[in-house]
């Protein structure tokens, strides 16, 4: 996080944009005093509502272990 007095940030706006595009945050100072924080835009979609990685499990799938332990139970 960087501080810009109001004066450099007018002399220098596309500059600074520039920098906030590139993702660095910028706190606007007048006569020393924070004013403004200016930070660039978040990701379109949070990282918690992304589609989760499947996992896969090794092994015989749950339900034909069932299938195969009534199987074995029958035979006795």
């Amino acid at each position: 996080m960087s501080t810009v007095s109001l004066t450099q940030l007018r002399s220098e706006a596309a500059s600074m944009f520039g920098r906030v595009q590139r993702g660095e945050t910028l706190v606007v100072l007048r006569h020393g005093r924070p004013i403004a924080e200016i930070s660039p835009v978040a990701a379109s979609t949070p990282s918690w509502k992304k589609p989760a990685l499947r996992l896969v499990a090794k092994g015989a799938a749950l339900s034909r272990a069932i299938l195969q332990e009534r199987e074995d139970e029958d035979l006795f």
